[in-house]
């Protein structure tokens, strides 16, 4: 789908260009109970009042998310109109927007229009600017046009003819909403590479298919890249990583892919991202409900490699580094076994209790790794625990650290990209029930609070730099019917980098 930006201004009369033009559909909002104003009045204008009549009606009441198709509009060049319906005008806010947009995109979609007009992206939000609603309106209708067909012998026809949408935005807005169609593009590739990854089977997505991926992300954007392998990684000496990998045929890969945007010395953002490929539990097997799901136990792997496709697709001035330790979780003869002690790179031993609780042992040792880059903060993405989804479900990700300013500009982004994250604790006190009578740490605690606890765990890797960590588990995909990887957090590490940048 290809985007545009036009400049329009409604409120000069004798300009009814716009709507005179050719175009196979026009979407046009409409708020409940309101007078009609800027497109929608010029288009009752023109049309003889035929909006004004839908709404005394009833046919059109204005609620959010409703939409109305019209055919044959006298007096303008449109094939169709697509009204939609954005509710309330003063509580018109980011939530509003959003919905309305999904709406819009769907009933768009049911049309035959191969090319529209997007006139919903000049209505003021409350709070926002142009810019904000020109990415989310891209990065939405992305989502939503989003299909896996890569293991299919033959692909469901897709019966969407859309090609290019034209959105409308006021003159003074134009450059802003220009960067803006260009971040929200970028956001969106690199969302679509992080579903891709994740949708993939585990057979195709293994440990060192991530480290192709990397590569060709090196090629294309001219970027830095390691991929290394078990002899390099034992060389670094680190145990617990390797405890994880050693009963699968799959070799663990180590990845490293930097993005240099800013001067040298400028200190970077480190993203580093959990990349187990498939996760069996171990020897702590998983029941066998739903254990195909267990693929997307990569998805902060392929968040993080989404994401800096994104930002050295936007060009941002700021240095970010990705980090992946990836592998397989698997059982066997050779299998890390409950009561185990093994020694993380940092030198802390760990007793392994529960060989499910794997993700935290890859990290840690990630953790450590990334101190000789003296970074300016460290995020670590992660399908972490069952725990945070029996927490939060699958609405927010959930947000751990003790840097609060580092937890403001998280949240701060994840409210501007419509990505939701929640700020969980972090306190001291948790760090009880990682007790152990034989090693530094024990990797799972007692009873309760279980993300807290395992994100304690990782707290104890990260004193050198600020960090924050978010729990994905809930967020990463979606089972059911409606299973697929959703391509988060990119829209909020990208937000989060686009505002560092700034």
């Amino acid at each position: 789908m290809d985007f545009s930006i036009k400049a329009f201004d409604w409120s000069k009369t004798g300009t009814p260009s716009l709507l005179a033009a050719k175009s196979d559909c026009v979407v046009i909002g409409v708020f409940e109970g309101q007078t009609l104003s800027g497109a929608s009045r010029q288009l009752d204008t023109l049309s003889k009042g035929r909006v004004a009549r839908l709404i005394k009606s009833g046919d059109m009441t204005g609620k959010n998310g409703s939409t109305f198709v019209l055919h044959d509009v006298e007096g303008i060049g449109a094939a169709r109109v697509l009204l939609v319906g954005l509710g309330k005008q003063d509580k018109f806010d980011v939530k509003a927007f959003t919905d309305a947009t999904r709406a819009a995109w769907r009933a768009l979609s049911q049309t035959r229009a191969a090319n529209a007009t997007w006139a919903l992206t000049q209505t003021p939000v409350n709070g926002r600017g142009a810019d904000w609603a020109v990415r989310v309106t891209v990065t939405t209708g992305r989502e939503l046009a989003y299909r896996y067909t890569e293991t299919k012998s033959k692909a469901e026809p897709d019966e969407r003819v859309l090609k290019k949408v034209t959105l409308i935005v006021d003159p003074a807005d134009e450059k802003a909403a220009k960067l803006a169609l260009k971040q929200g593009v970028a956001i969106a590739n690199g969302a679509d590479l992080t579903r891709e990854l994740g949708n993939l089977p585990p057979n195709i997505c293994t440990p060192t298919y991530l480290g192709q991926t990397a590569r060709k992300l090196a090629k294309d954007f001219k970027l830095k890249v390691e991929v290394l392998g078990q002899k390099q990684i034992e060389a670094l000496k680190m145990g617990a990583f390797l405890s994880v990998a050693r009963a699968s045929s799959e070799p663990p890969q180590f990845i490293v892919l930097q993005y240099h945007g800013a001067a040298t010395k400028q200190a970077p953002v480190v993203l580093v991202g959990k990349g187990i490929t498939f996760d069996t539990g171990g020897i702590s097997l998983k029941p066998g409900a739903s254990m195909d799901e267990m693929k997307y136990d990569m998805c902060g792997a392929g968040s993080v490699l989404g994401t800096i496709a994104a930002v050295a697709e936007m060009g941002l001035k700021l240095n970010v580094i990705g980090v992946i330790p990836t592998c397989e979780n698997m059982p066997g003869g050779n299998a890390v076994k409950p009561g185990d002690i093994v020694t993380s790179m940092s030198g802390q031993t760990i007793e392994v209790l529960n060989t499910d609780a794997e993700g935290r042992l890859i990290l840690c040792d990630a953790l450590t790794y990334v101190e000789r880059f003296k970074p300016a903060a460290v995020i670590d993405i992660a399908t972490l625990t069952g725990a945070c989804v029996v927490a939060l479900g699958h609405h927010n990700s959930g947000l751990f650290t003790k840097d609060d300013a580092l937890a403001e500009h998280l949240l701060a982004a994840s409210k501007t990209s419509g990505d939701a994250a929640w700020r969980m604790p972090l306190e001291d006190a948790y760090q009880e029930q990682l007790k152990s009578n034989f090693a530094d740490v024990a990797n799972i605690g007692s009873p309760g609070a279980g993300a807290v606890v395992a994100a304690c765990f990782l707290a104890r890797f990260t004193e050198a730099y600020p960090w924050a960590h978010l729990d994905i588990a809930g967020t990463a995909w979606k089972g059911g019917a409606a299973k697929g990887a959703t391509g988060r957090p990119v829209p909020l590490l990208s937000q989060y980098l686009i505002d560092r940048a700034d």
